[in-house]
């Protein structure tokens, strides 16, 4: 299946590091070869990068692991696929409008025997994931007509469209519309949050090292969640089955 990167920070922050690592897994260090993409929140604007070839052969890959985009949100994806075939169309992130907001989807996994109803939102592709993602913004929509609620109202109807769609299978994902950052977690999910005193941080798939504590200052905060921890001298946090987390200026968000 395919592989999640997600990042969420208090200050505008590239994600070239993370992105080196979890770029080498789509072809070099394991076998996530069927296209990739990355979304970058910049305020309402939305930069996002897709392309079919393999992460480690693709020059728009390389472009982003060498062009140092700063941004609060973002999210990427490298796929294995399993429903969909090889093509532009079905490489995630996918991006919808809601409420006058960009809304961008990535996720992990494979829904078994899912056809959604849906009357607004359409896919384009032929995956799961993107069916997926216009019935959770079909959800959201009809709930509420006239604009983005507060969290605290958003949070539980999100909560409960995710659980009727985890019923049809492995349904690990990121979302977010550049002002909160969801994470659900299916079966496989972790993070990590840097903040001062920061430290030195080794790649699993390359062999590269940053000192964090060189490129930040004191108040600096960045959340990093993937499928699988990315480097190998940190503590990740796994993150429950079953669980779904807000991060909002690098942490979890508590009610």
């Amino acid at each position: 299946m395919c592989q999640l990167l997600g990042m969420n920070c208090n200050v505008p922050t590239d994600i070239c590091f993370s992105f080196e690592g979890f770029s080498a897994r789509g072809g070099r260090t394991d076998e996530h070869q069927d296209g990739w993409g990355i979304a970058f929140f910049e305020g309402l604007g939305c930069r996002i990068f897709l392309d079919a070839k393999p992460a480690i052969a693709s020059p728009v890959a390389d472009l982003v692991r060498r062009y140092p985009i700063h941004s609060t949100h973002v999210i990427a994806h490298i796929r294995k696929a399993t429903q969909g075939g090889i093509a532009l169309v079905n490489c995630h992130p996918f991006q919808r409008e809601l409420w006058g907001r960009y809304w961008v989807f990535a996720h992990n996994g494979n829904l078994l025997d899912f056809h959604a109803q849906i009357t607004h939102y359409q896919p384009v592709g032929q995956t799961d994931s993107e069916r997926a993602f216009c019935l959770i913004l079909e959800a959201l929509r009809q709930s509420f007509p006239t604009g983005k609620p507060l969290l605290k109202e958003l949070y539980p109807v999100l909560r409960d469209i995710t659980a009727l769609i985890a019923d049809k299978g492995i349904f690990n994902y990121l979302l977010s519309d550049g002002e909160h950052f969801f994470t659900y977690c299916s079966t496989k999910l972790c993070y990590i949050v840097r903040q001062a005193p920061f430290a030195a941080a080794h790649l699993i798939d390359e062999d590269i090292t940053v000192d964090f504590q060189k490129l930040t200052t004191p108040c600096d905060r960045v959340a990093v969640i993937a499928t699988t921890p990315l480097t190998d001298n940190e503590v990740w946090t796994q993150i429950h089955p079953g669980e779904l987390l807000v991060f909002q200026d690098g942490l979890p968000y508590k009610f």
